[in-house]
């Protein structure tokens, strides 16, 4: 260790809590500068040599000593840290969920499915949820349900759904089938996966809704006519509402519109807005043209067409963390909170919408769109019917519902 014996620490006349270090023999301020005599100024000064030899090596001992019981007993107090951490009850509330789950329904025969990194189904909070179906189109290993990304993404998207625990989720009622779409760094650059997990969610799981938390830029692999894009539109063709993150920014992202297949005229495109209702700023912004038919798009399917939660919303995450919840914040979070309010608007209107075959025609899935767009509260700062980065406005899944019934003429 250096040798600090000769410095002082002098205190600053107009702001005595900074301390500057001075050799010992230097004269420092006067005693007026402090109002004070120059005796007394000089006791004023702090000794650097005890205080270091204190600090070394007792106060690193102790700092290390501090640092390793908190590993040790972390445990034991994790419980009582997740009972002050924040949690994201306000996604639900302010987004109108809650009041449409207070009318009576939580999902109940509406069939979800999720394309991610699979879901981690030993998490005491998902131990309630109707499971109806597991693919997974990576290691193509269907015998164990499990979640193969490294944050756990795919159980984070599912706990915003379907949790019923330590929260509730937007609609944990569904009937839940989960396909393994994604690689464990959670992106969504293989097609053939992509392509065949929505395929998968069309045919064999005849799901109602497609929600996807992924999505790649425009002008990447995912084009107009990629094997994910075509995916997509056969299940809107097929009745099915396909709910999309309109994408994260980052340094590599062509930000010139939402991301694909978020971009498609049918699916509804989701953005993130934190607490305040601000529009996160990484969420990415729609372009005023549709990239596929290089038309001006119009009402309801501008980009993106709605913002809902998606910063720091507290979820599950793998059974094997400790404790097994994070938070999670991006364009994904808020495209399952979408899903989960479209799953309850589908619960009570879901009869009306479809047709003599059960299945709900373009005419239908029009109607909520435009019910939607109708609905959304707008944007702090929103000067306009649609905004690139705000949509038509924060999700409003109460008022949703009412405006979807005047649409239908109930």
């Amino acid at each position: 260790m250096r040798d600090f014996s000769h410095l002082e620490l002098m205190p600053e006349p107009e702001d005595p809590s900074l301390l500057t270090a001075v050799d010992s023999d230097a004269p420092g301020y006067p005693g007026k500068a402090y109002g004070i005599t120059d005796q007394e100024a000089r006791e004023l000064r702090w000794p650097v040599g005890p205080i270091m030899r204190f600090l070394w090596p007792w106060g690193a001992l102790g700092f290390s000593a501090v640092i390793t019981s908190f590993i040790l007993f972390y445990p034991s107090i994790a419980p009582l840290i997740q009972e002050v951490l924040p949690d994201s009850e306000w996604a639900y509330e302010d987004t109108g969920i809650r009041d449409l789950q207070s009318s009576g329904t939580l999902g109940e025969g509406v069939k979800v499915c999720i394309v991610d990194t699979g879901i981690d189904a030993n998490h005491p909070d998902l131990s309630k949820i109707n499971l109806v179906g597991f693919r997974d189109f990576y290691q193509t290993d269907n015998e164990e349900v499990k979640d193969i990304g490294y944050d756990s993404h795919g159980t984070l998207m599912s706990g915003l759904l379907v949790a019923d625990g330590n929260f509730l989720g937007a609609a944990p009622g569904v009937s839940l089938s989960v396909a393994i779409g994604l690689g464990p760094d959670g992106k969504s650059a293989n097609e053939r996966m992509v392509s065949q997990a929505i395929r998968w969610c069309r045919i064999s799981q005849d799901a109602d809704i497609i929600s996807l938390s992924l999505g790649s830029a425009q002008g990447s692999e995912v084009t107009p006519s990629s094997e994910t894009v075509l995916a997509v539109q056969e299940a809107l063709d097929n009745g099915i509402f396909v709910v999309a993150a309109a994408g994260n920014l980052d340094i590599d992202s062509n930000d010139s519109d939402v991301s694909s297949p978020a971009s498609l005229s049918g699916v509804i495109a989701v953005g993130a807005h934190d607490k305040s209702g601000d529009p996160w700023a990484d969420s990415a912004s729609g372009s005023e043209i549709d990239p596929q038919t290089g038309e001006v798009r119009s009402f309801p399917n501008q980009k993106p067409e709605i913002i809902a939660p998606g910063v720091l919303l507290w979820s599950c995450s793998s059974n094997d963390s400790e404790p097994p919840y994070a938070y999670s914040t991006g364009t994904s979070d808020s495209t399952v909170i979408v899903t989960g309010a479209l799953a309850l608007i589908l619960s009570i209107h879901g009869g009306d919408l479809s047709g003599d075959d059960g299945k709900i025609g373009q005419d239908g899935m029009n109607l909520v769109k435009v019910a939607l767009a109708k609905s959304a509260k707008p944007a702090p700062n929103q000067d306009s019917t649609h905004n690139l980065k705000s949509g038509y406005g924060l999700l409003d899944a109460s008022e949703w519902s009412k405006q979807l019934a005047i649409e239908l003429g109930a």
